[in-house]
């Protein structure tokens, strides 16, 4: 009983950090902005957060055009930068920092 105890706690350790790291945070979002777009828009990430409210980027995750959008504003930009494993973290980011958050990007 002991031993079946222990492989469960693991089991319920080993899951709870997998789904820990899935999730899309906004500092790897700057990260990513930084790295991937900042250089090819030529706008800060505080500029690019700031096109859009927070109910509005809330409004492009639903409607599922984020790619679309960072398409509008950076012209020049590759699909290189946009591929689907990036999009929920610059996503998270621009709407933690958009222009009606009061919260300023480091990038």
């Amino acid at each position: 009983m002991n031993k079946i105890a222990k492989i469960a706690l693991a089991a319920t350790l080993i899951l709870s950090v997998g789904a820990t790291s899935a999730v899309a945070s906004p500092d790897k979002g700057q990260k990513l902005f930084t790295k991937k777009l900042k250089k090819v828009c030529g706008i800060s990430g505080a500029a690019m957060a700031g096109k859009h409210t927070q109910s509005e980027w809330n409004a492009i995750k639903e409607a599922g055009t984020i790619a679309d959008e960072i398409k509008t504003i950076c012209p020049n930009v590759t699909d290189g930068a946009l591929k689907e494993k990036y999009l929920e973290h610059y996503l998270v980011c621009f709407h933690e920092y958009g222009s009606d958050s009061g919260n300023v990007p480091s990038c």
